[in-house]
């Protein structure tokens, strides 16, 4: 048995790039800061910072484009693949990108500048999985939910 799964938090480095296959299909790309925070050896407080290549097909990758900005921390559930290829001065390249299969807002407005996803249903759910049936294919018929209600 082997698992490929990856969960990260972070903050977005920059707007989502979307573009389209030959097919038509959606892929969007975008950074992802995390941050980790030690002592050294002089007992200094030291803070490192790993950036991630972020990649969202079909769906999510149209809601990554339309919803998602820079600086905004959201969590990220994925894969891990590598990609290899020779460039044209002929040397190997290698790329680890993460396949985003859910993401979701985890920060608050103020931390996102002022902006925020809201579902076009007003559900209370930030979360981008599509391997559900859509939130804009259901109205909501209970009360307006605000961020203050979310407990995260």
């Amino acid at each position: 048995m082997s698992v490929n799964k990856v969960i990260l938090v972070g903050r977005l480095g920059r707007d989502p790039e979307t573009r389209y296959t030959g097919g038509g299909q959606a892929v969007c790309h975008f950074t992802m800061a995390t941050d980790e925070t030690f002592k050294d050896k002089a007992g200094e407080r030291q803070k490192r910072t790993e950036w991630h290549r972020i990649v969202a097909w079909g769906k999510k990758a149209e809601f990554a484009q339309q919803y998602l900005k820079k600086g905004q921390e959201i969590y990220v559930e994925g894969s891990i693949r590598t990609n290899e290829w020779t460039d044209k001065e002929n040397q190997k390249r290698t790329t680890v990108e993460i396949i985003a299969s859910d993401f979701r807002f985890v920060g608050s407005k103020q931390d996102s500048g002022g902006s925020s996803y809201r579902s076009p249903s007003a559900s209370s759910s930030s979360s981008f999985d599509s391997g559900t049936s859509s939130s804009m294919e259901h109205d909501q018929s209970g009360p307006e939910v605000t961020d203050e209600d979310i407990p995260f």
